[in-house]
């Protein structure tokens, strides 16, 4: 299972209307997580690594990022992070 991270334009964030979703924060930490459904997100601060069986993933903001339904991963929150997100 593939994490998505691209640089979205502005055009890209509208159309997906992140504007409207929903803010997450997080301390600087380390924790396990699977997700349970398809998550897009988009990275409005911080810097965090994402750990699966595929390698290390780098996320930092103004990241637009898929963690794809059933992925298993372990996140490493380097720099407190503020993410908007949607389900589906």
């Amino acid at each position: 299972m593939k994490i998505e991270v691209k640089k979205p334009t502005q055009g890209e964030l509208d159309k997906l209307g992140v504007s409207m979703w929903p803010t997450w924060t997080k301390e600087v930490s380390e924790f396990d997580w699977e997700y349970a459904s398809k998550e897009t997100c988009y990275i409005l601060k911080g810097k965090v690594i994402v750990s699966t069986d595929e390698g290390d993933v780098e996320i930092t903001a103004g990241d637009l990022v898929v963690f794809p339904e059933g992925l298993k991963c372990r996140w490493k929150v380097i720099e407190p992070i503020e993410k908007v997100y949607n389900f589906g």
